[in-house]
């Protein structure tokens, strides 16, 4: 017998919404560069958005079997997070299990295998971002762990952080540190709008960012025009 939990607990909602303001990569930097999944794992559609607590699983390549189960134990919200080795050549989702998904009110899928039926994703606008696209088909074998850490893109992913992904790529933010991360995703897309700001007003990007201190340090001449 194989027993797997399907209990953890997920940060508070309203804090999942705000963090769902900030891009992915405001949040990326805000944290300190941390919790970038690999870039090989790309939405379907650029324009694929999504944020909401980790619902993590663990396949075999090539195999959904746990994936189904993960979909059906999942709650509203919960983006589920699988982790199969980084397989290419199987299409282990796909529009029907995406229908399944929607019908709950999951929130997305991210995945470091294959999906497939991209066409019917797009229309259905459900959010997957993946590892590959690949039409070929998957077996339904062999049972595994659930809603346990996994890794994933380089990083470890624990059931209830936040998984917060758009066009640029996947972003894991610690279920913990999730208000902390708002109030420095906040703090950085002001100084952004401040920098831009000054830009707009007629100063160069080297006053702004306060480079020419650091260019001159490092020997670097501009003859004038």
């Amino acid at each position: 017998m194989i027993r797997v939990n399907t209990k953890f607990d997920r940060p508070d909602p309203e804090l999942v919404e705000q963090l769902g303001k900030y891009s992915a990569a405001t949040i990326h930097e805000a944290q300190g560069r941390l919790g970038a999944l690999d870039s090989t794992i790309k939405p379907v559609d650029p324009a694929m958005s999504l944020c909401g607590p980790a619902f993590t699983v663990r396949c075999a390549p090539r195999d959904n079997i746990m994936l189904q189960v993960a979909i059906a134990h999942a709650q509203p919200g919960d983006i589920i997070v699988v982790s199969a080795g980084e397989y290419a050549e199987a299409g282990s989702f796909g529009d029907v299990l995406a229908n399944a998904c929607v019908a709950k009110g999951l929130g997305g899928l991210v995945t470091d295998t294959g999906v497939r039926d991209t066409q019917e994703l797009r229309e259905l606008g459900f959010p997957v971002f993946s590892f590959s696209v690949c039409m070929k088909g998957t077996v339904k074998e062999t049972v595994g762990p659930m809603a346990e850490p996994v890794l994933i893109g380089g990083e470890i992913v624990n059931p209830g952080d936040v998984i917060r992904a758009d066009a640029d790529g996947v972003v894991v933010v610690r279920r913990d540190d999730v208000a902390d991360v708002i109030r420095k995703s906040q703090e950085r897309v002001e100084a952004e709008d401040a920098y831009i700001a000054a830009y707009r007003s007629g100063k160069s990007v080297i006053e702004v960012s306060n480079l020419a201190a650091v260019l001159e340090a490092k020997g670097l001449v501009i003859d004038g025009h």
